[in-house]
């Protein structure tokens, strides 16, 4: 799956409108899915990146005055609203200290990088389908020098017995929470301390990839800072889950914080202003941050009634997976072509109005023909009906049917 639910994928296809008999595998370019998903009166996630220049300039300015003084200077390489975000995140995550990154890469180069360091060991043990195993070019090894280890290859995170009878020594542990390109699949939370006992049996240290750490605390039944706690130093994203612009943050102890600011000048992160990123984050913070126990419920709602659809409708095989989901994001998978179910996503929102999936991608396990798709549940999809998205499947399914038929005479 890409690193975003959007692919950046540009095809080279004419831009005219087409009928339907004559929709095919090119004829839906990323401008064209975007403006399907701008249109749409219902869908059950309103994407930031599908939101114009002049929108997310409004946006920005909405509610800015509520956050912030707006008469201060602006941040120059740190300090002002920047700082404010530091300290903000550091009392929600209930950890001594802070540094706001650009990128949620740069944040976890900088940690692991000065774990292995403090702890002597290179080796970061972690899982295959990671973050920085999947979408970070190897950065880990070229440009800090870590080495990785894979504790299990199975699509979840690690147990307790697989981190104690692990063959080889590692400094770090990288936990991913939710590890997203397994369904945004979580352990219960007594398997997280078990785990975190386990390693640091080892004398190994504890990295949260928290990119999508807010979202977890409802299925853990537990507050961000106690969930925090288990580790030394926890990364998280602004963009993910909370919808800003962009920026992450690196939190931990004081020395460690100071260490990974450094760390942050060194890699090109020193940046000279970003109060936009900040306000951004702190409106993602008030906004998003209390409602996400409701996209969790409701989540789960649409991943039912998902799962009763497609059997109602007697569609063959599926999967939603996991089900029910822990997070508001999670999986479907369908036996049809990427090109297919993509294309048959687009028209269900232009010519209904509904957009109910997005991009479909070739599942990353399983047989060939095998796709998936992401789904996320946040305020625009409070108000669907288990009905409603009953309804809203018929209408993909009609499309796919035809989509799919449309392929097969090619």
């Amino acid at each position: 799956m890409a690193d975003t639910n959007e692919q950046a994928r540009d095809e080279a296809a004419d831009e005219t409108p087409v009928t339907d008999g004559a929709r095919g595998a090119g004829d839906f370019p990323r401008s064209r899915r975007i403006a399907a998903w701008q249109r749409a009166e219902r869908t059950l996630w309103r994407a930031p990146m599908d939101r114009s220049i002049g929108e997310q300039l409004a946006a920005l300015t909405a509610d800015a005055g509520t956050l912030t003084d707006l008469g201060q200077p602006v941040d120059i390489y740190g300090g002002g609203v920047v700082a404010e975000l530091e300290q903000r995140i550091a009392e929600v995550l209930g950890k001594e200290a802070v540094a706001f990154f650009p990128t949620g890469t740069m944040a976890q180069q900088a940690a692991l990088r000065s774990w292995a360091g403090r702890t002597g060991n290179p080796t970061v043990a972690l899982h295959p389908l990671a973050h920085p195993e999947m979408y970070e070019r190897d950065a880990l090894s070229v440009v800090s020098g870590l080495r990785t280890v894979h504790p299990t290859s199975e699509p979840r995170l690690p147990t307790a017995d697989e981190i104690r009878d692990f063959e080889e020594p590692f400094g770090t542990l990288m936990l991913e929470l939710p590890l997203r390109d397994a369904g945004y699949v979580l352990p219960t939370w007594e398997e997280l301390e078990a785990v975190v006992a386990a390693a640091r049996e080892r004398d190994a240290v504890i990295h949260f990839d928290g990119a999508r750490l807010w979202e977890c605390a409802t299925h853990f039944g537990r507050e961000l800072p106690e969930i925090a706690a288990l580790a030394d130093s926890v990364y998280v994203s602004f963009y993910k889950t909370l919808g800003g612009i962009s920026g992450a943050a690196l939190a931990g102890s004081a020395s460690l914080i100071e260490e990974a600011r450094a760390w942050r000048h060194r890699y090109g992160g020193q940046l000279f202003q970003q109060f936009p990123a900040a306000l951004s984050a702190l409106s993602g913070l008030a906004r998003e941050l209390p409602r996400l126990p409701s996209y969790v419920a409701q989540a789960r709602t649409v991943a039912g009634a998902l799962a009763e659809g497609f059997a109602e409708a007697g569609a063959g095989w599926f999967r939603v997976h996991p089900e029910p989901p822990r997070t508001h994001e999670f999986q479907v998978w369908l036996p049809y072509a990427p090109e297919v179910l993509t294309q048959a996503s687009v028209r269900l929102a232009e010519e209904t109005g509904t957009a109910l999936f997005r991009m479909w991608q070739p599942a990353g396990a399983g047989p060939p023909g095998i796709s998936c798709t992401e789904v996320t549940v946040t305020a625009a999809g409070l108000d669907w009906t288990a009905a409603d998205v009953k309804t809203a499947l018929g209408g993909f399914l009609e499309r796919v049917a035809e989509q799919d038929q449309l392929a097969r005479k090619r």
